[in-house]
């Protein structure tokens, strides 16, 4: 990661990362600063993360080639992941800050959030433990036209919506995915299942995952084209396609167990082939009957299984689990920064320690990830290791490093003194 900024820049990088993932308590970036024992430098550490702010593409390309790339090696094809996520903030003067809505009000219920918002993209990987994982790459940070306003115009980033972000982050994703010679397919939260995405995405060959609107305008797939007729070839049929319709006919329902969420479940459905203006032209449309009502899924790939449909519909909501970790576990909206570029950079460096932690923990045995689960009797000791336990066993092995490399062959006080400072430091 340091090798995407000035050599000046990078070791500082390492060691203010090294902090980021032994901080404890609320996780500012002054925090990062005391862990890494950069406190002297702590003006130049601030800048450090700007410049992440400024760079972070580059350091997004290795953290996927690097890092991401040999744990997809295997498998027909590579999913990704689109979502947004607000992150909460406090004070006028933190720059793209603003009042939007608030996916998760909680038992306050309140239906606006003042802070940040972000489009994030992610990888879905298979994990050895069981179950899907995101792995986060990207990120764009949304502001609303009416705060732009409030940004000094020599950092003032130019306005995009949500839907023009996420076109491109997929876009600069696939610009490196397609080289690894495997199909690539978003699955997306039912918000960006618009025509301003799917359109781009359908020029670029991606293969698009997402909910159906119940009043969808869809169409009927066009009759095939007689020999000798002039003309364009039709794409949309002339007769109107009712979900509500086919859904509240009784016939026509199957029975089948698919997997979602790591267990076979049975899902009564129904699934067809119609066109729909949005995806520019023919779509795989599949009902399932829900306790709570129906709902409607689609895929842009006339060809895909109602298997593959439902499955990756399940498996996007590792991302949602990823945005929880993120924020209640690495600290992603604690930092205490003003500027646009630092906000950027301490959310890319909280979603790429994220990834890290999990790539680090990938082939680790769950017994060596959870060594304290026998001082909580009540956990349930045959669950998957959470990612908190992953960073809690991280942080282990670097202080146990630390203290081997101070405690070694050669006894010095003055350094063992310094080392136990430090740790109760970490620890209090």
């Amino acid at each position: 990661m340091a090798k995407a900024l000035d050599p000046r820049s990078a070791p500082r990088l390492a060691a203010l990362f090294l902090g980021l993932i032994l901080a404890r308590g609320r996780r500012t970036v002054s925090s990062w600063i005391r862990a890494a024992q950069l406190s002297d430098q702590y003006r130049r550490c601030y800048a450090t993360v700007a410049a992440v702010g400024r760079r972070t593409e580059r350091v997004a390309m290795l953290v996927l080639l690097e890092l991401i790339k040999p744990l997809v090696a295997d498998g027909p094809r590579v999913i990704l992941a689109l979502d947004d996520t607000p992150t909460e903030r406090y004070g006028p003067h933190v720059e793209g800050a603003g009042v939007h809505h608030n996916p998760t009000p909680g038992p306050a219920g309140s239906p606006f959030v003042y802070g940040h918002v972000w489009v994030v993209l992610g990888l879905l990987v298979a994990h050895p433990l069981g179950g899907i994982v995101a792995l986060p790459v990207l990120a764009r940070l949304y502001i609303r036209k009416k705060d732009l306003g409030a940004i000094d115009a020599k950092y003032r980033p130019a306005f995009a919506t949500k839907l023009v972000m996420a076109v491109d982050l997929v876009r600069w994703a696939h610009s490196w995915l397609k080289l690894w010679g495997k199909a690539v397919w978003v699955v997306a939260d039912g918000a960006y299942a618009k025509a301003p995405v799917l359109k781009p995405l359908l020029v670029l060959g991606v293969t698009v995952v997402s909910r159906l609107r119940k009043d969808a305008a869809l169409c009927s797939v066009p009759p095939a084209r007689k020999a000798g007729t002039r003309g364009r070839t039709r794409v949309y049929g002339e007769h109107r396609v009712s979900l509500a319709k086919r859904a509240g006919q009784p016939g026509g329902w199957v029975a089948g167990t698919f997997d979602r969420y790591g267990k076979p479940t049975e899902k009564r459905y129904k699934t067809f082939v119609a066109t729909w203006r949005p995806a520019g032209g023919a779509i795989r449309v599949v009902l399932v009957d829900e306790p709570t009502g129906w709902v409607a899924f689609f895929c842009t790939d006339t060809e895909a299984t109602v298997a593959n449909v439902l499955g990756l519909v399940a498996d996007r909501f590792s991302l949602e689990t990823c945005f929880r970790d993120l924020k209640q576990v690495v600290g992603a909206g604690h930092q205490q920064v003003r500027g646009v570029a630092a906000n950027v950079g301490c959310f890319h460096l909280c979603l790429w320690a994220l990834t890290m932690t999990e790539v680090w923990a990938w082939d680790q045995k769950a017994e060596d990830l959870v060594a304290h689960r026998s001082a909580s009797p009540w956990d349930d000791r045959t669950r998957r290791p959470s990612h908190a336990d992953k960073r809690r066993a991280w942080q282990r092995v670097l202080l146990a490093e630390e203290i081997q490399a101070v405690v070694g062959e050669h006894h010095d006080p003055a350094k063992i003194q310094e080392l136990a400072r430090r740790c109760l430091d970490l620890a209090a």
